[in-house]
């Protein structure tokens, strides 16, 4: 059997796990991105199994269609149905199996964003490094409102965080009650008052197609001249012109991102030189825990599929499993 290992950013999928446990397998890791789908297409075709980590790589009908000799995609995390074509797996005998996550990793990414964005950090650490000292005034969060869209398994730890450092938490999602958010001293709001409301607005939504766009223009016109908009979820959720628009404008006080529309993000795109812009490089499920999950899981995946008895395996009628480590999502 031949796997290809895609997006392979930091050349550690030979280093994590011990491949060679498997007889016969031929592994080819890739540290690139292909960006186009017939390149894709091209470097896959002589591979039976397909390593992905979580959407770096997307694989709609059109391409496993044109990958008959692929019979195994060994994907990782839980967000895998917008971003893998299930039915069409199933159609074409593909077996998909996943893996657990940790996700609240991602939560102390948020966390990076927000205060980064608050008290200018990156630009003081800058300051000192190139041998400089001071250069600005940041502002505290005691007293400050944080609006949390969506209210699961990351809004509720990071509205938790929030109100340790001084702040007024309120939360959106379109089922949300303020039953629900009570018992978190947590204020329950309408999503137009939250994006009047807030400081800085942080995105913990999932992606489906009810989301998609959901902070748009009108949104980000309610927001204050000087708060900030936080993504560490999904690109999709956010109208990404009308963004690009409010940041390059200054209608909103800026962004701290870790997600986006293109990934890897092309050298001469505005989120690396706005200067009221700072991300990450997508780095919110990225930690040595996640990455072993992955591997080793995936490992098992692949022995217990060539044993014929796939494990772990995902499908049109069933794309969520299993469920994470630290439990599933609420329900928004």
């Amino acid at each position: 059997m031949k796997l290809a290992i895609l997006d392979d950013y930091q050349s550690l999928a030979t280093t994590i796990v011990d491949w060679s446990q498997v007889d016969g397998l031929d592994v080819a890791a890739f540290s690139d991105h292909v960006f186009d789908e017939a390149a894709l297409i091209t470097r896959l075709s002589d591979f039976d199994a397909v390593l992905r980590i979580r959407e770096r790589t997307e694989f709609p009908r059109s391409t496993l269609e044109a990958l008959p000799r692929l019979k195994l995609l060994l994907a990782t995390g839980m967000r895998n149905a917008r971003s893998i074509d299930l039915a069409a797996a199933d159609e074409l005998g593909i077996t998909v199996s996943t893996t657990h996550a940790l996700h609240r990793t991602t939560v102390e990414v948020t966390w990076l964003l927000i205060l980064s964005l608050f008290r200018q950090f990156p630009g003081e650490i800058g300051s000192v490094r190139h041998g400089g000292w001071q250069r600005g005034l940041g502002r505290g969060l005691d007293g400050k409102t944080l609006g949390v869209l969506g209210f699961g398994d990351m809004g509720q730890p990071v509205s938790k965080i929030a109100q340790n450092f001084g702040m007024h938490v309120i939360a959106w999602s379109p089922h949300l009650t303020p039953e629900r958010t009570a018992s978190h001293n947590v204020e329950c709001v309408s999503k137009d008052e939250l994006f009047k409301r807030a400081d800085a607005v942080t995105i913990h939504i999932p992606d489906s197609d009810t989301t998609l766009g959901l902070v748009g223009a009108h949104e980000l016109s309610l927001m204050k001249s000087d708060a900030f908009l936080i993504n560490t979820s999904r690109p999709a959720i956010v109208d990404q012109d009308a963004f690009l628009k409010a940041l390059e404008t200054q209608s909103i006080g800026g962004a701290g991102l870790d997600v986006f529309d293109i990934e890897p993000l092309p050298q001469d795109h505005p989120y690396r030189i706005l200067p009221n812009v700072i991300s990450t490089p997508h780095i919110g499920f990225v930690t040595e825990e996640n990455y072993r999950i992955f591997y080793e899981e995936s490992l098992e995946n692949l022995k217990s599929y060539m044993a014929g008895k796939p494990i772990r395996t995902i499908s049109a009628d069933q794309p969520f499993r299993p469920e994470s480590r630290i439990g599933s999502e609420q329900k928004l």
